[in-house]
């Protein structure tokens, strides 16, 4: 009888572990490695797992590399974590000439590719831009947005008008450090700004053509967004500072909004601890 027993808890042992195996087989892999898509090859990291995913954009001096004060973190809270290089950027290739299709037919391809159903989306100054044009085209697969230190692409030329009185004249001449990062951060952070040096420099490929948006952004279509918004800026943000934060506040019914102090343009990157606190906080939420 005994006999009979160990032999039925040997079978059922084996029966979980194979259950178990594929189980582990059907989860989504860490990988990094490209993504073979129409007219493109976008290069992406995946931290696998079971967790709800985040997709993080970069922003336009970037590429999926900036963002190593997250991965730990957004990985250790249990979510599965995405970035990779938009097209013209990092190690994406594309194929020559025109740029069919816009960047928003391109995540929409990788999230098919990734098996991915909804997912939380981040993006950051220029990355913003995307995640805009995304949650107006694809809603349906959006849990949240979260857009950091972002003009958002709007055109409403009073919009315009404001951030250019805002700046200060030749702004756009200075070094992306100077621009980008603020001044708190550069004094502190020397080691900190050459490391973002050094990914800026590696991040838009020459002569790499632009993509079109599939919305012309401004104020009045913004408001269409019902997705759960959060928008972050730096109290030091000479693109995206406080005052225009709030033009999109007002715009994007229930949206939530942070400033975030002694940070510029990057605060992802010059404030890590307050930014992704701020933001674990909000998708803990949704």
């Amino acid at each position: 009888m005994t006999g009979d027993t160990n032999s039925a808890v040997r079978r059922a042992s084996f029966t979980i572990a194979i259950y178990l195996g594929l189980a582990a087989l059907a989860l989504p892999q860490a990988r990094e490695t490209y993504a073979e898509l129409s007219g493109v090859r976008l290069w992406y990291k995946d931290t696998g797992g079971p967790g709800v995913p985040v997709v993080f954009l970069h922003s336009n001096t970037g590429s999926s590399q900036n963002w190593e004060h997250q991965i730990p973190v957004f990985t250790a809270a249990g979510y599965r974590f995405i970035a990779y290089d938009r097209r013209g950027w990092g190690r994406s290739m594309a194929q020559p000439g025109a740029q069919p299709g816009t960047a928003a037919d391109d995540l929409r391809a990788l999230i098919k590719f990734l098996g991915i159903d909804r997912f939380h989306l981040i993006g950051t100054a220029g990355g913003g831009f995307l995640v805009f044009d995304y949650a107006l085209s694809f809603p349906e697969q959006l849990r949240t947005l979260v857009v950091a230190n972002s003009i958002g692409g709007v055109q409403d030329e009073d919009y315009l008008e404001l951030g250019r009185r805002l700046r200060p004249p030749q702004f756009d001449a200075l070094p992306p450090e100077l621009r980008e990062l603020g001044p708190a951060y550069r004094a502190a952070d020397a080691e900190g700004t050459r490391r973002w040096i050094e990914l800026e420099h590696m991040s838009r490929q020459s002569g790499a053509t632009a993509q079109a948006y599939r919305n012309r952004m401004t104020f009045s279509v913004l408001e269409s967004i019902k997705v759960p918004t959060l928008l972050i800026t730096g109290d030091a943000d000479m693109y995206a500072p406080p005052p225009l934060l709030r033009m999109f506040t007002s715009r994007i019914a229930g949206s939530e909004s942070l400033v975030i102090p002694e940070a510029g343009h990057s605060a992802y990157w010059e404030k890590p601890e307050a930014f992704n606190r701020a933001v674990l906080e909000f998708l803990k939420k949704h």
